[in-house]
């Protein structure tokens, strides 16, 4: 066994060496890989130097370096600050009627749909017993009022005695007042319509039982409709009555401009918002529970500067916008820092950094360095 270990030696031995030899090359790659990209990136970057220095100094042999840009000119414009949200259309009008008295139905009136107007009798609950009741009062009211009559002629002619005329009178009376209490709850069988408008449910058949408080029918008056929404507590000192608002219908793509008819001044504690109703006109096209976007607008500038939302860009935590301004005979990028004070409908509102007139980059803004040469 020595024997063979003292033949393989040698063999052994200049594996170790040639391993050895290959990783040192390849260290010797790597490191020469890492030296080569630092040398690229120091010549990039005294290419790029030299290459401005050389289109400052003689512009025209850097025309072909100039980078195609396209602008608009700043003007002032009307910007409205607003807050949006998805709201419902309600019906102010929107009543569930129930029974007065319990009783049977004997008579449904109306259906889901039609159009009633106030004091419009929908149903009738059985009012047999209480008509029998009435026409039992009204003889002896007949009867009554003619004792009444006689006794009171031979009153005035100092005929019978005064207790002969009061008796007759008081009977007279009650009688009246038992009449006039069985019409009422005869009124309280009948189910009537307390506002203009159409039947949206009727929960009653012929033959069943109601009773006070349970549903009969209801009514919604169409023509009276609000636009209400629940909005931040944030914005509570911001909306008041009275501002502007727009309400967009997506089901039937159709908007509508009104004013805030109504802000609450309570905040919930759950949702850790406010309500807002808007009246809105009357519209066929309109139905309860249709849903909505609401954009109420609290505070209008006249004369805001504006750009797209897009051109703004972040850079080093400043706010940046590129406008092409003329150097000499050169047109060049600047790099403007503004104070960006609202964002609504993809226009930022620029409170400083920008003027009137300057010419805003709008293609080929990306990428573009303080200085650089473009053409429009």
């Amino acid at each position: 066994m020595k024997s063979f270990f003292r033949s393989q030696l040698p063999s052994l031995f200049v594996l170790v060496l040639v391993a050895a030899a290959c990783s040192s090359k390849t260290e010797d790659k790597a490191a020469q890989l890492e030296t080569l990209k630092k040398k690229q990136a120091e010549l990039t970057q005294q290419i790029e130097t030299l290459e401005k220095e050389v289109a400052k100094e003689n512009p025209a042999s850097a025309r072909v370096r100039m980078k195609d840009v396209a602008v608009f000119e700043l003007s002032p414009r009307i910007f409205d600050h607003y807050v949006q949200t998805q709201g419902n259309i309600l019906s102010i009008d929107n009543i569930q009627m129930s029974a007065k008295s319990v009783g049977v139905v004997t008579q449904v009136y109306t259906r889901e749909g039609d159009a009633v107007s106030k004091g419009q009798i929908l149903a009738q609950i059985d009012n047999s017993l209480i008509m029998r009741n009435i026409d039992e009062i009204k003889a002896q009211l007949e009867l009554a009022t003619t004792v009444y009559e006689r006794q009171k002629n031979l009153w005035n002619q100092k005929i019978g005695t005064e207790i002969q005329y009061l008796q007759t009178k008081n009977s007279k009376e009650g009688l009246e007042r038992r009449l006039a209490t069985l019409n009422e709850q005869n009124e309280q069988t009948k189910i009537k319509a307390p506002i203009n408008g159409t039947v949206d449910a009727v929960n009653i058949k012929v033959g069943e039982n109601v009773a006070p408080g349970a549903p009969a029918l209801r009514i919604v008056n169409m023509d009276d409709l609000k636009a209400f929404a629940k909005i931040s507590e944030s914005y509570i000192s911001n909306i008041h009555k009275g501002d502007r608002a727009v309400v967009y219908l997506t089901d039937i793509n159709k908007e509508i401009k009104a004013p805030v008819t109504f802000v609450g001044r309570s905040i919930d504690a759950l949702t850790r918002s406010f309500p807002v109703e808007i009246k809105l006109p009357s519209s066929h096209d309109l139905r309860p529970n249709m849903t909505s976007t609401l954009k109420i607008i609290f505070y209008t500038e006249k004369n805001a500067l504006c750009v797209p939302v897009n051109l703004v860009q972040d850079i080093k935590g400043e706010k940046v916008v590129y406008v092409a301004e003329q150097d000499g005979d050169k047109l060049v990028a600047r790099k403007k820092i503004v104070n960006v004070t609202g964002v609504y409908d993809n226009l930022a509102e620029i409170k400083t950094g920008l003027k009137a007139g300057d010419k805003i980059i709008t293609v080929g803004y990306q990428g573009l360095n303080d200085g650089e040469l473009i053409k429009i």
